[in-house]
């Protein structure tokens, strides 16, 4: 769903000018990176355009009444009647907004549970406090690695500067390639954890003992950060995530360096068990 059929659905002509000059605020949601992301970016913006001129509407009127109808100015208290046209009125249109913000957000919500023809499945397992990841199909596939906080403990303990990614970098990215469809399933060994990245509009809770997944489609080269959004324990906020993107050169050259790796560990494992 494109934000052109957004701004018509709701009405809002400058949808597209606010939210181009929004994006990126620190107030305000990251700058989207996948088709999911924009979406929820998007309807971010009509809700919160929507919510905007209800309040103007229903508090102009209210500081309209109490200002102009003062006592002092002579007015006496109205007295109101049952009016049929009035709640029928005040009834279809609450309703009308609720239906023209529903339909773009379920468009998008199934599309967000639309994880078939993934090119690439990555499973990521939660623990207290890192995560666990494992390529199970496409390009890369039979890789796998853990992923931990990176922030020097001495930032952490406030003995030097905080760094620019303070708490949200690790020793081991997720790698993988641009354009491609990429499947997130998702548990957890311990306690629930949640695998959040808001720039690629990838959210879902890891509940031990049960699969979720979710998916999505970075648009360009980069890296995209994240977090577990749910409370885990004493180092709930010391296990990011971090999703870095590649051209397809590059993730060739990624997979084939960690291939590379993971068989000179299993050679030397095989030698050391043969000495002992």
């Amino acid at each position: 769903m494109s934000s052109k059929s957004i701004v018509t659905l709701a009405g809002v002509s400058s949808l597209a000018l606010y939210s181009s000059m929004a994006v990126g605020s620190k107030y305000n949601f990251p700058e989207p990176q996948s088709v999911i992301a924009k979406d929820i970016y998007d309807q971010h913006m009509m809700l919160l355009w929507i919510c905007l001129a209800i309040f103007v509407a229903v508090f102009g009127v209210m500081f309209y009444s109490i200002l102009k109808h003062r006592k002092s100015q002579g007015y006496k208290a109205a007295n109101f009647h049952h009016s049929t046209t009035a709640e029928i009125t005040w009834t279809i249109i609450p309703c009308i907004i609720l239906i023209a913000m529903a339909l773009p957000a379920t468009k998008t919500v199934i599309a967000m549970k639309d994880t078939s023809e993934a090119d690439i499945t990555i499973k990521a397992t939660g623990y207290q406090w890192m995560w666990g990841y494992e390529y199970l199909q496409g390009d890369g596939e039979g890789i796998s690695f853990y992923s931990k906080l990176s922030t020097p403990k001495a930032q952490l303990i406030n003995q030097e500067a905080k760094g620019e990614n303070y708490l949200l970098e690790v020793d081991n990215n997720v790698v993988v390639p641009v354009g491609k469809k990429v499947r997130v399933i998702i548990t957890a060994n311990d306690v629930i954890h949640a695998w959040w990245v808001p720039a690629l509009g990838s959210k879902q809770d890891a509940i031990p003992g049960f699969i979720r997944d979710t998916w999505f489609t970075a648009d360009a080269p980069g890296i995209y950060r994240g977090q577990c959004a749910e409370l885990c324990g004493k180092d709930h906020g010391y296990m990011p995530i971090v999703v870095e993107v590649m051209n397809d050169e590059d993730y060739a050259q990624w997979v084939s360096d960690q291939m590379e790796k993971s068989a000179a560990a299993e050679t030397t494992a095989v030698e050391e068990s043969d000495k002992g």
